[in-house]
Protein backbone atom coordinates (compact mmCIF):
# COMPACT_ATOMS: atom_id res chain seq x y z
CA UNK A 1 0.00 0.00 0.00
CA UNK A 2 1.40 3.40 -0.98
CA UNK A 3 2.44 5.85 1.70
CA UNK A 4 1.85 9.49 0.89
CA UNK A 5 5.06 11.49 0.50
CA UNK A 6 5.78 14.31 2.97
CA UNK A 7 2.50 14.01 4.88
CA UNK A 8 2.42 12.10 8.14
CA UNK A 9 -1.09 12.14 9.52
CA UNK A 10 -0.17 9.22 11.80
CA UNK A 11 1.65 11.71 14.02
CA UNK A 12 -0.55 14.72 13.35
CA UNK A 13 -3.79 12.91 14.19
CA UNK A 14 -2.69 10.33 16.71
CA UNK A 15 -5.51 11.54 18.97
CA UNK A 16 -8.20 11.06 16.31
CA UNK A 17 -11.26 9.33 17.73
CA UNK A 18 -12.35 7.23 14.77
CA UNK A 19 -15.41 5.95 16.58
CA UNK A 20 -16.63 9.49 17.21
CA UNK A 21 -15.88 10.56 13.62
CA UNK A 22 -17.79 7.61 12.23
CA UNK A 23 -20.69 8.21 14.60
CA UNK A 24 -20.98 11.83 13.54
CA UNK A 25 -20.84 10.94 9.85
CA UNK A 26 -23.57 8.36 10.35
CA UNK A 27 -25.78 11.09 11.81
CA UNK A 28 -25.22 13.18 8.69
CA UNK A 29 -25.73 10.52 6.01
CA UNK A 30 -28.18 7.72 5.19
CA UNK A 31 -26.91 4.27 6.10
CA UNK A 32 -26.12 3.27 2.51
CA UNK A 33 -24.02 6.42 1.96
CA UNK A 34 -21.20 5.51 4.35
CA UNK A 35 -18.77 2.59 4.09
CA UNK A 36 -16.09 1.59 6.59
CA UNK A 37 -15.21 -2.06 5.91
CA UNK A 38 -12.18 -3.03 3.84
CA UNK A 39 -14.36 -5.22 1.61
CA UNK A 40 -16.69 -2.33 0.78
CA UNK A 41 -13.87 0.14 0.23
CA UNK A 42 -11.57 -2.05 -1.85
CA UNK A 43 -13.08 -0.90 -5.21
CA UNK A 44 -12.04 2.67 -4.33
CA UNK A 45 -8.38 2.00 -3.50
CA UNK A 46 -7.09 3.30 -6.86
CA UNK A 47 -8.04 5.49 -9.77
CA UNK A 48 -7.05 4.76 -13.38
CA UNK A 49 -3.39 4.63 -12.34
CA UNK A 50 -3.90 1.24 -10.73
CA UNK A 51 -0.22 0.71 -9.86
CA UNK A 52 -0.77 3.11 -6.93
CA UNK A 53 -3.19 1.78 -4.30
CA UNK A 54 -4.27 2.98 -0.87
CA UNK A 55 -7.29 1.74 1.09
CA UNK A 56 -9.46 4.62 2.37
CA UNK A 57 -10.40 4.73 6.04
CA UNK A 58 -13.98 5.80 5.32
CA UNK A 59 -15.90 6.19 2.03
CA UNK A 60 -18.87 8.56 1.90
CA UNK A 61 -21.28 8.75 -1.04
CA UNK A 62 -23.50 11.79 -0.44
CA UNK A 63 -26.71 12.24 -2.40
CA UNK A 64 -26.96 16.05 -2.40
CA UNK A 65 -24.99 19.23 -1.80
CA UNK A 66 -26.26 19.63 1.75
CA UNK A 67 -24.75 16.28 2.66
CA UNK A 68 -21.44 17.20 0.97
CA UNK A 69 -21.34 20.39 3.03
CA UNK A 70 -22.07 18.52 6.25
CA UNK A 71 -19.31 15.98 5.54
CA UNK A 72 -16.76 18.72 4.86
CA UNK A 73 -17.70 20.59 8.03
CA UNK A 74 -17.35 17.39 10.04
CA UNK A 75 -13.96 16.52 8.54
CA UNK A 76 -12.79 20.10 9.01
CA UNK A 77 -13.67 19.94 12.70
CA UNK A 78 -11.74 16.68 13.09
CA UNK A 79 -8.87 17.90 10.80
CA UNK A 80 -9.28 14.70 8.77
CA UNK A 81 -7.97 14.51 5.17
CA UNK A 82 -10.61 14.53 2.44
CA UNK A 83 -9.98 13.21 -1.07
CA UNK A 84 -12.73 13.90 -3.59
CA UNK A 85 -13.38 11.26 -6.25
CA UNK A 86 -15.51 11.30 -9.38
CA UNK A 87 -15.70 8.34 -11.75
CA UNK A 88 -12.17 7.19 -10.90
CA UNK A 89 -10.91 7.35 -14.50
CA UNK A 90 -8.02 9.72 -13.72
CA UNK A 91 -4.53 8.57 -14.70
CA UNK A 92 -2.20 10.37 -12.29
CA UNK A 93 -3.21 9.05 -8.86
CA UNK A 94 -5.06 12.29 -8.16
CA UNK A 95 -8.04 10.48 -6.61
CA UNK A 96 -5.92 8.00 -4.67
CA UNK A 97 -7.49 7.76 -1.18
CA UNK A 98 -5.69 8.76 1.98
CA UNK A 99 -5.43 5.79 4.32
CA UNK A 100 -6.24 8.02 7.31
CA UNK A 101 -8.85 10.07 5.53
CA UNK A 102 -12.34 10.23 4.13
CA UNK A 103 -12.92 9.50 0.45
CA UNK A 104 -15.70 11.80 -0.77
CA UNK A 105 -17.32 10.10 -3.79
CA UNK A 106 -19.62 12.36 -5.82
CA UNK A 107 -21.06 9.86 -8.30
CA UNK A 108 -24.57 10.16 -6.83
CA UNK A 109 -24.66 13.87 -7.67
CA UNK A 110 -25.39 13.08 -11.31
CA UNK A 111 -28.30 15.28 -12.34
CA UNK A 112 -28.42 17.53 -15.37
CA UNK A 113 -30.03 20.52 -13.68
CA UNK A 114 -30.80 22.65 -16.71
CA UNK A 115 -30.08 23.02 -20.41
CA UNK A 116 -30.51 26.55 -21.73
CA UNK A 117 -30.51 26.40 -25.55
CA UNK A 118 -30.92 30.18 -25.90
CA UNK A 119 -27.77 30.95 -23.93
CA UNK A 120 -26.16 27.66 -25.03
CA UNK A 121 -25.25 26.50 -21.52
CA UNK A 122 -25.92 23.52 -19.29
CA UNK A 123 -25.96 23.38 -15.47
CA UNK A 124 -24.70 20.09 -14.12
CA UNK A 125 -23.93 18.27 -10.92
CA UNK A 126 -20.33 17.00 -10.79
CA UNK A 127 -21.22 13.33 -11.26
CA UNK A 128 -22.74 13.82 -14.73
CA UNK A 129 -20.83 11.83 -17.37
CA UNK A 130 -19.08 13.85 -20.04
CA UNK A 131 -20.86 12.10 -22.91
CA UNK A 132 -24.26 12.47 -21.21
CA UNK A 133 -24.02 16.26 -21.63
CA UNK A 134 -23.89 16.04 -25.41
CA UNK A 135 -26.55 13.32 -25.46
CA UNK A 136 -28.94 15.56 -23.49
CA UNK A 137 -28.15 18.65 -25.57
CA UNK A 138 -28.50 16.89 -28.94
CA UNK A 139 -32.24 17.61 -29.13
CA UNK A 140 -31.33 21.30 -29.36
CA UNK A 141 -28.64 20.75 -32.00
CA UNK A 142 -25.94 21.44 -29.39
CA UNK A 143 -23.04 19.53 -27.84
CA UNK A 144 -20.23 19.85 -25.28
CA UNK A 145 -16.88 20.06 -27.06
CA UNK A 146 -14.18 18.61 -24.72
CA UNK A 147 -14.19 14.86 -25.34
CA UNK A 148 -11.65 12.80 -23.37
CA UNK A 149 -11.17 9.24 -24.58
CA UNK A 150 -12.91 8.13 -21.37
CA UNK A 151 -15.92 10.39 -22.04
CA UNK A 152 -18.37 7.50 -21.86
CA UNK A 153 -17.43 7.09 -18.17
CA UNK A 154 -15.57 10.16 -16.85
CA UNK A 155 -17.50 12.81 -14.93
CA UNK A 156 -17.62 16.55 -15.53
CA UNK A 157 -16.46 17.20 -11.96
CA UNK A 158 -13.34 15.15 -12.62
CA UNK A 159 -12.86 16.96 -15.94
CA UNK A 160 -12.83 20.26 -14.04
CA UNK A 161 -10.41 18.90 -11.43
CA UNK A 162 -7.91 17.79 -14.09
CA UNK A 163 -8.73 20.39 -16.80
CA UNK A 164 -9.38 17.48 -19.15
CA UNK A 165 -8.91 17.75 -22.88
CA UNK A 166 -9.73 15.43 -25.75
CA UNK A 167 -9.55 14.93 -29.49
CA UNK A 168 -11.40 18.14 -30.38
CA UNK A 169 -9.67 20.49 -27.94
CA UNK A 170 -7.19 21.74 -30.53
CA UNK A 171 -9.98 23.85 -32.04
CA UNK A 172 -12.44 24.17 -29.19
CA UNK A 173 -10.24 24.33 -26.10
CA UNK A 174 -9.81 22.41 -22.86
CA UNK A 175 -12.30 22.24 -20.00
CA UNK A 176 -11.17 25.65 -18.73
CA UNK A 177 -12.22 27.20 -22.05
CA UNK A 178 -15.68 25.64 -21.92
CA UNK A 179 -17.00 26.43 -18.45
CA UNK A 180 -18.55 29.71 -17.32
CA UNK A 181 -19.47 29.14 -13.69
CA UNK A 182 -18.64 26.92 -10.74
CA UNK A 183 -20.38 26.40 -7.43
CA UNK A 184 -18.04 24.96 -4.83
CA UNK A 185 -17.51 24.37 -1.14
CA UNK A 186 -14.34 25.29 0.70
CA UNK A 187 -12.49 22.90 3.00
CA UNK A 188 -14.67 24.13 5.87
CA UNK A 189 -17.89 23.76 3.87
CA UNK A 190 -18.44 27.41 2.96
CA UNK A 191 -20.16 27.96 -0.42
CA UNK A 192 -18.45 30.05 -3.12
CA UNK A 193 -19.58 30.99 -6.63
CA UNK A 194 -16.94 31.59 -9.30
CA UNK A 195 -17.69 33.01 -12.74
CA UNK A 196 -21.11 33.89 -14.08
CA UNK A 197 -23.25 34.29 -17.16
CA UNK A 198 -21.45 37.38 -18.50
CA UNK A 199 -18.46 37.47 -20.82
CA UNK A 200 -16.24 38.49 -17.90
CA UNK A 201 -16.50 38.96 -14.15
CA UNK A 202 -14.83 41.32 -11.71
CA UNK A 203 -11.83 40.35 -9.62
CA UNK A 204 -9.20 37.67 -10.06
CA UNK A 205 -9.84 34.80 -12.45
CA UNK A 206 -10.47 32.22 -9.74
CA UNK A 207 -12.53 30.16 -12.16
CA UNK A 208 -9.35 29.29 -14.06
CA UNK A 209 -7.44 28.76 -10.81
CA UNK A 210 -9.98 26.19 -9.65
CA UNK A 211 -10.00 24.37 -13.00
CA UNK A 212 -7.16 21.88 -12.90
CA UNK A 213 -6.61 22.28 -9.14
CA UNK A 214 -7.02 18.49 -8.63
CA UNK A 215 -9.34 18.70 -5.62
CA UNK A 216 -6.82 20.64 -3.54
CA UNK A 217 -8.62 24.01 -3.25
CA UNK A 218 -12.31 23.14 -2.93
CA UNK A 219 -15.07 20.68 -3.78
CA UNK A 220 -17.03 21.55 -6.91
CA UNK A 221 -20.77 20.94 -6.51
CA UNK A 222 -22.18 22.49 -9.70
CA UNK A 223 -20.74 23.31 -13.12
CA UNK A 224 -22.17 25.51 -15.86
CA UNK A 225 -20.63 24.64 -19.22
CA UNK A 226 -20.78 26.18 -22.67
CA UNK A 227 -22.59 24.31 -25.40
CA UNK A 228 -21.81 24.69 -29.09
CA UNK A 229 -23.94 24.19 -32.21
CA UNK A 230 -23.15 20.94 -33.94
CA UNK A 231 -21.09 21.64 -37.08
CA UNK A 232 -23.09 21.49 -40.29
CA UNK A 233 -20.50 19.14 -41.74
CA UNK A 234 -17.48 17.20 -40.49
CA UNK A 235 -14.98 15.55 -42.83
CA UNK A 236 -12.24 13.15 -41.71
CA UNK A 237 -9.02 12.32 -43.55
CA UNK A 238 -6.76 9.37 -42.76
CA UNK A 239 -3.18 9.77 -44.00
CA UNK A 240 -0.50 7.06 -43.81
CA UNK A 241 3.23 7.76 -43.64
CA UNK A 242 6.34 5.66 -44.10
CA UNK A 243 8.09 7.50 -41.26
CA UNK A 244 7.07 9.17 -38.01
CA UNK A 245 9.16 12.19 -38.97
CA UNK A 246 7.12 12.81 -42.10
CA UNK A 247 3.89 12.61 -40.12
CA UNK A 248 5.27 15.16 -37.62
CA UNK A 249 6.23 17.49 -40.46
CA UNK A 250 2.70 17.26 -41.85
CA UNK A 251 1.27 18.35 -38.49
CA UNK A 252 3.41 21.48 -38.52
CA UNK A 253 2.56 22.21 -42.16
CA UNK A 254 -1.19 22.06 -41.51
CA UNK A 255 -1.06 24.45 -38.55
CA UNK A 256 1.41 26.79 -40.30
CA UNK A 257 -1.01 27.02 -43.24
CA UNK A 258 -3.53 28.68 -40.91
CA UNK A 259 -5.84 25.67 -40.70
CA UNK A 260 -7.14 24.65 -37.28
CA UNK A 261 -8.68 21.18 -37.60
CA UNK A 262 -11.40 20.01 -35.28
CA UNK A 263 -9.05 17.12 -34.49
CA UNK A 264 -5.48 16.27 -35.47
CA UNK A 265 -4.31 12.95 -34.01
CA UNK A 266 -1.28 10.73 -34.58
CA UNK A 267 -0.77 7.01 -33.99
CA UNK A 268 2.44 5.05 -34.52
CA UNK A 269 2.55 1.53 -35.97
CA UNK A 270 2.23 -0.26 -32.63
CA UNK A 271 -0.82 1.77 -31.66
CA UNK A 272 -2.55 1.75 -35.05
CA UNK A 273 -2.14 -2.02 -35.49
CA UNK A 274 -3.61 -2.64 -32.05
CA UNK A 275 -6.50 -0.28 -32.78
CA UNK A 276 -7.17 -1.84 -36.17
CA UNK A 277 -7.28 -5.36 -34.71
CA UNK A 278 -9.66 -4.11 -32.02
CA UNK A 279 -11.99 -1.78 -33.94
CA UNK A 280 -11.61 -2.62 -37.66
CA UNK A 281 -11.32 1.09 -38.39
CA UNK A 282 -9.67 0.69 -41.79
CA UNK A 283 -6.15 1.68 -40.74
CA UNK A 284 -3.25 0.62 -43.02
CA UNK A 285 -1.17 -1.70 -40.81
CA UNK A 286 1.96 -1.30 -42.93
CA UNK A 287 2.23 2.43 -42.10
CA UNK A 288 4.88 3.72 -39.69
CA UNK A 289 2.36 6.32 -38.52
CA UNK A 290 -1.05 7.70 -39.42
CA UNK A 291 -2.65 11.08 -39.00
CA UNK A 292 -6.36 11.57 -38.45
CA UNK A 293 -7.48 15.04 -39.50
CA UNK A 294 -11.03 16.27 -38.98
CA UNK A 295 -12.31 19.48 -40.57
CA UNK A 296 -15.68 20.86 -39.56
CA UNK A 297 -17.92 23.84 -40.21
CA UNK A 298 -19.82 25.14 -43.25
CA UNK A 299 -19.65 22.73 -46.22
CA UNK A 300 -17.93 25.32 -48.45
CA UNK A 301 -15.12 25.97 -45.95
CA UNK A 302 -14.81 22.25 -45.19
CA UNK A 303 -14.42 21.48 -48.90
CA UNK A 304 -11.75 24.16 -49.34
CA UNK A 305 -9.82 23.08 -46.23
CA UNK A 306 -10.06 19.41 -47.18
CA UNK A 307 -8.51 20.14 -50.55
CA UNK A 308 -5.73 22.20 -48.97
CA UNK A 309 -4.98 19.62 -46.26
CA UNK A 310 -4.84 16.85 -48.84
CA UNK A 311 -2.22 18.84 -50.77
CA UNK A 312 -0.19 19.42 -47.59
CA UNK A 313 -0.31 15.74 -46.65
CA UNK A 314 0.86 14.70 -50.10
CA UNK A 315 3.69 17.26 -50.03
CA UNK A 316 4.79 15.92 -46.61
CA UNK A 317 5.17 12.42 -48.04
CA UNK A 318 1.88 10.69 -47.26
CA UNK A 319 1.89 7.24 -48.85
CA UNK A 320 -1.92 7.08 -48.93
CA UNK A 321 -4.82 9.37 -48.06
CA UNK A 322 -8.39 8.27 -47.39
CA UNK A 323 -11.23 10.78 -47.14
CA UNK A 324 -14.25 9.40 -45.33
CA UNK A 325 -16.94 8.92 -47.94
CA UNK A 326 -19.80 9.11 -45.43
CA UNK A 327 -20.59 9.58 -41.74
CA UNK A 328 -20.27 5.86 -41.02
CA UNK A 329 -16.69 5.75 -42.30
CA UNK A 330 -15.84 8.93 -40.39
CA UNK A 331 -17.09 7.31 -37.20
CA UNK A 332 -15.03 4.18 -37.95
CA UNK A 333 -11.89 6.28 -38.35
CA UNK A 334 -12.48 7.81 -34.93
CA UNK A 335 -13.57 4.55 -33.32
CA UNK A 336 -10.02 3.27 -33.72
CA UNK A 337 -8.58 6.35 -32.04
CA UNK A 338 -11.15 6.42 -29.25
CA UNK A 339 -10.52 2.75 -28.50
CA UNK A 340 -6.74 2.89 -28.81
CA UNK A 341 -6.08 2.66 -25.06
CA UNK A 342 -8.14 -0.51 -24.47
CA UNK A 343 -6.79 -1.90 -27.75
CA UNK A 344 -3.18 -1.48 -26.60
CA UNK A 345 -4.21 -3.17 -23.35
CA UNK A 346 -4.53 -6.42 -25.31
CA UNK A 347 -0.82 -6.34 -26.17
CA UNK A 348 0.57 -6.59 -22.65
CA UNK A 349 -0.52 -7.44 -19.10
CA UNK A 350 -0.05 -3.77 -18.13
CA UNK A 351 0.75 -0.41 -19.63
CA UNK A 352 1.72 2.95 -18.16
CA UNK A 353 0.04 5.92 -19.84
CA UNK A 354 2.20 9.04 -19.86
CA UNK A 355 1.00 12.61 -20.40
CA UNK A 356 3.28 15.48 -21.41
CA UNK A 357 2.90 18.45 -23.73
CA UNK A 358 5.57 19.87 -26.02
CA UNK A 359 5.86 22.51 -28.77
CA UNK A 360 4.85 21.01 -32.14
CA UNK A 361 8.30 21.80 -33.52
CA UNK A 362 9.75 19.23 -31.07
CA UNK A 363 7.44 16.35 -31.97
CA UNK A 364 9.90 14.42 -34.11
CA UNK A 365 12.77 14.98 -31.65
CA UNK A 366 10.82 13.79 -28.61
CA UNK A 367 9.29 10.79 -30.40
CA UNK A 368 12.78 9.72 -31.48
CA UNK A 369 13.95 10.14 -27.88
CA UNK A 370 11.08 7.92 -26.70
CA UNK A 371 12.04 5.31 -29.30
CA UNK A 372 15.66 5.41 -28.10
CA UNK A 373 14.50 4.92 -24.50
CA UNK A 374 12.26 2.06 -25.61
CA UNK A 375 15.27 0.24 -27.00
CA UNK A 376 17.50 1.13 -24.06
CA UNK A 377 15.00 -0.13 -21.48
CA UNK A 378 13.72 -2.97 -23.68
CA UNK A 379 10.15 -1.81 -23.18
CA UNK A 380 7.68 -1.50 -26.06
CA UNK A 381 6.00 1.89 -26.42
CA UNK A 382 2.80 2.67 -28.33
CA UNK A 383 2.32 6.35 -29.21
CA UNK A 384 -1.19 7.69 -29.69
CA UNK A 385 -1.73 11.35 -29.01
CA UNK A 386 -3.13 14.81 -29.75
CA UNK A 387 -0.53 15.84 -32.32
CA UNK A 388 -2.15 19.18 -33.12
CA UNK A 389 -1.52 20.61 -29.67
CA UNK A 390 1.59 18.55 -28.88
CA UNK A 391 -0.05 16.56 -26.08
CA UNK A 392 1.81 13.22 -25.98
CA UNK A 393 0.46 9.96 -24.57
CA UNK A 394 3.19 7.29 -24.86
CA UNK A 395 1.93 3.96 -23.52
CA UNK A 396 4.79 1.94 -22.00
CA UNK A 397 3.98 -1.77 -22.07
CA UNK A 398 5.16 -3.97 -19.18
CA UNK A 399 4.28 -6.82 -16.85
CA UNK A 400 3.76 -5.75 -13.24
CA UNK A 401 4.22 -9.37 -12.12
CA UNK A 402 7.89 -9.22 -13.12
CA UNK A 403 10.00 -7.98 -10.16
CA UNK A 404 11.48 -4.55 -10.78
CA UNK A 405 9.54 -4.02 -14.02
CA UNK A 406 7.31 -1.21 -12.77
CA UNK A 407 10.24 0.62 -11.21
CA UNK A 408 11.99 0.47 -14.58
CA UNK A 409 8.86 1.84 -16.28
CA UNK A 410 8.65 4.70 -13.75
CA UNK A 411 12.25 5.64 -14.41
CA UNK A 412 11.75 5.64 -18.15
CA UNK A 413 8.54 7.65 -17.79
CA UNK A 414 10.35 10.24 -15.67
CA UNK A 415 12.94 10.67 -18.40
CA UNK A 416 10.20 11.22 -20.98
CA UNK A 417 8.59 13.94 -18.85
CA UNK A 418 11.92 15.61 -18.18
CA UNK A 419 12.60 15.63 -21.92
CA UNK A 420 9.28 17.42 -22.37
CA UNK A 421 10.48 20.10 -19.96
CA UNK A 422 13.85 20.34 -21.72
CA UNK A 423 12.29 21.18 -25.10
CA UNK A 424 10.08 23.89 -23.63
CA UNK A 425 7.01 21.83 -22.76
CA UNK A 426 5.28 20.75 -19.57
CA UNK A 427 4.82 17.55 -17.58
CA UNK A 428 1.07 17.32 -18.08
CA UNK A 429 -1.46 18.32 -20.69
CA UNK A 430 -4.67 16.90 -19.25
CA UNK A 431 -4.03 14.06 -16.78
CA UNK A 432 -2.80 16.24 -13.93
CA UNK A 433 0.13 15.80 -11.54
CA UNK A 434 -1.43 13.82 -8.68
CA UNK A 435 1.19 11.55 -7.17
CA UNK A 436 2.58 10.31 -10.47
CA UNK A 437 4.47 13.43 -11.52
CA UNK A 438 5.29 15.09 -8.20
CA UNK A 439 9.05 14.59 -8.68
CA UNK A 440 8.88 16.22 -12.09
CA UNK A 441 7.24 19.28 -10.49
CA UNK A 442 10.64 19.71 -8.81
CA UNK A 443 12.24 19.74 -12.26
CA UNK A 444 9.79 22.14 -13.85
CA UNK A 445 9.43 24.77 -11.12
CA UNK A 446 11.82 26.71 -8.91
CA UNK A 447 11.60 26.77 -5.11
CA UNK A 448 10.13 30.28 -5.27
CA UNK A 449 7.38 29.15 -7.64
CA UNK A 450 6.60 26.14 -5.44
CA UNK A 451 6.38 28.46 -2.42
CA UNK A 452 3.74 30.45 -4.27
CA UNK A 453 1.77 27.28 -4.98
CA UNK A 454 1.85 26.43 -1.29
CA UNK A 455 0.74 29.97 -0.39
CA UNK A 456 -2.33 29.63 -2.63
CA UNK A 457 -3.09 26.25 -1.09
CA UNK A 458 -2.84 27.66 2.47
CA UNK A 459 -5.07 30.61 1.59
CA UNK A 460 -7.94 28.33 0.55
CA UNK A 461 -7.20 25.27 2.71
CA UNK A 462 -5.19 26.44 5.75
CA UNK A 463 -5.35 23.06 7.50
CA UNK A 464 -4.26 21.16 4.34
CA UNK A 465 -7.06 18.61 4.54
CA UNK A 466 -8.07 18.63 0.85
CA UNK A 467 -6.14 15.99 -1.10
CA UNK A 468 -2.93 16.43 0.94
CA UNK A 469 0.43 15.21 -0.34
CA UNK A 470 -0.52 15.55 -3.99
CA UNK A 471 0.50 17.84 -6.85
CA UNK A 472 2.81 20.26 -5.00
CA UNK A 473 6.07 18.87 -3.59
CA UNK A 474 7.34 20.15 -0.26
CA UNK A 475 10.56 22.14 -0.31
CA UNK A 476 12.21 19.32 1.63
CA UNK A 477 11.25 16.94 -1.14
CA UNK A 478 12.64 19.36 -3.72
CA UNK A 479 16.00 19.47 -1.96
CA UNK A 480 16.16 15.69 -1.55
CA UNK A 481 15.22 14.97 -5.14
CA UNK A 482 17.71 17.46 -6.54
CA UNK A 483 20.45 16.04 -4.32
CA UNK A 484 19.55 12.54 -5.52
CA UNK A 485 19.69 13.67 -9.15
CA UNK A 486 23.20 15.05 -8.62
CA UNK A 487 24.28 11.79 -6.95
CA UNK A 488 22.93 9.58 -9.69
CA UNK A 489 24.39 11.84 -12.38
CA UNK A 490 27.89 11.41 -10.93
CA UNK A 491 27.74 7.85 -9.64
CA UNK A 492 25.15 5.94 -11.65
CA UNK A 493 25.86 6.12 -15.34
CA UNK A 494 24.66 2.59 -16.12
CA UNK A 495 22.06 2.90 -18.92
CA UNK A 496 19.51 0.68 -17.24
CA UNK A 497 20.23 1.55 -13.61
CA UNK A 498 17.16 2.14 -11.49
CA UNK A 499 17.30 5.33 -9.49
CA UNK A 500 16.22 5.30 -5.88
CA UNK A 501 12.57 6.26 -5.53
CA UNK A 502 11.40 9.00 -3.20
CA UNK A 503 7.75 8.30 -3.71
Amino acid sequence: MLNYPDVNFDEQRADLDLTLLEAQLRQLLPEDCLQTSAEQNRPFEADGLSAYRSLPMIVVLPENVAQVKAVLQCCHNFKVPVVTRGAGTGLSGGALPHRQGVLLVLTKLNRILDIDPDNMTARLEPGVRNLAISEAAAIHGLYYAPDPSSQIACSIGGNVAENAGGVHCLKYGLTVNNIVKLELLTASGEPITLGGSGLDSAGFDLLSLMTGSEGMLGVVTEITVKLLPRPIQAKALLAAFASVGNACAAVADIITAGITPGGLEMMDNTALCAAEDFANAGYPKDAAAILLVELDGHPLSVAAETNKVQQLLEAAGATSIQIAKDEQQRQRFWAGRKNAFPAVGRLSPDYYCMDGTIPRRALAEVLQYIDDLSQQYQLTVANVFHAGDGNLHPLILFDANQPGEFEKVEEMGAKVLEKCIAVGGTITGEHGVGLEKINQMVKQFSDQEIRQFHAIKRALDPDDILNPGKNIPTLRRCQEYRALQKTTHHHNNQPNGIQESLS
